[in-house]
């Protein structure tokens, strides 16, 4: 009767975790739509798959070994006195040995390509620049060269590379669109970088990966990666908004606030990115309550 409620017990279990695993597919991870986010993937299954050469001849192992040498085995070879074996030896510390060299060389390797700084080339395709501010709690871009910004929502090109500029005007965070790349970093009085490219139009989460306080949860975005000319075609209605981003404007939707929905601004006060950096390295620091006037830098990439 147990054997039988174990039999049961075990196609129950196999089933249901073949049932979960029909849900892949919807996990980003394993669902990347652009190159820097598939070379991702592939960098972690291969890994994956190089340290199950050592895992699974373990659980194996242990599994035979505990079967074979049961008590009730009369069968087994009983040597008491063993202790050593030049072959055992080297199977265990050469292989593992030789696996570390071979991910410490993919780790070397895919670091440099897949570095975020990297800019993407592709023949034709100019890049996109766009500015990326963590707010709490909430997401501002600012297209330089098109001169708008929205809250909360991307639209980019296909197959054109798009050059982030990140920083944050509130407690550190990291953003992240797991379809198209890795997550980044976003830091007071700091720029970072991150390049990606879309390879398959759609409409792809972007999200906070750092918890940033209360309103952590609704710091997501949409991004939507669509044809050149639907993106020319959304910029240009962006540009009919009757909001602009002012400095004063800007002041107000820093403050904090939760679950906020899309907007956009037809115009943004020229380097306003570059105040919101600047801010935070003047001699007293940032202080919100003092009217202060943007400083106009050159950015020389």
């Amino acid at each position: 009767m147990i054997l039988k409620l174990r039999a049961v017990f075990l196609i129950l279990f196999t089933t249901a975790m073949s049932c979960l695993l029909t849900g892949c597919k919807n996990l980003a991870l394993f669902n990347p739509q652009g190159r820097i986010a598939s070379s991702e993937m592939h960098l972690l299954i291969d890994a994956v798959l190089l340290m199950l050469i050592i895992v699974i001849p373990v659980i194996l192992l242990t599994l035979i070994i505990a079967w074979r040498y049961r008590a009730s085995n009369k069968k087994a070879n009983y040597q008491p006195e063993w202790c050593h074996s030049n072959m055992i030896e080297l199977v265990c510390w050469g292989v593992p040995i030789i696996i570390i060299i071979i991910l410490g060389i993919m780790t070397w390797t895919s670091t440099h390509e897949l570095d975020p700084y990297k800019p993407i080339v592709i023949k034709d395709k100019k890049t996109l620049t766009i500015q990326a501010v963590a707010l709490d709690w909430k997401w501002l871009f600012i297209y330089p060269k098109q001169h708008i910004a929205s809250v909360n929502f991307l639209q980019i090109p296909l197959y054109t590379p798009v050059r982030f500029e990140i920083t944050a005007d509130a407690p550190m965070n990291s953003m992240e669109i797991p379809r198209l790349a890795g997550q980044i970093y976003a830091m007071p009085a700091m720029r970072t970088k991150l390049y990606l490219t879309a390879d398959h139009p759609g409409v792809y989460k972007g999200l906070s990966t750092n918890y940033s306080g209360d309103g952590f949860a609704g710091m997501v975005f949409k991004v939507k990666a669509s044809p050149d000319q639907q993106f020319k075609d959304w910029v240009q209605s962006v540009k009919e908004s009757p909001e602009k981003l002012t400095l004063a404007n800007y002041k107000k939707l820093s403050k904090k606030s939760m679950n906020n929905k899309p907007e956009f601004f037809s115009s943004v006060q020229d380097q306003l990115f570059n105040y919101i950096i600047m801010q935070y390295l003047t001699p007293n620091g940032k202080n919100k309550t003092t009217k202060t006037v943007p400083l106009v830098f050159t950015d020389n990439n």
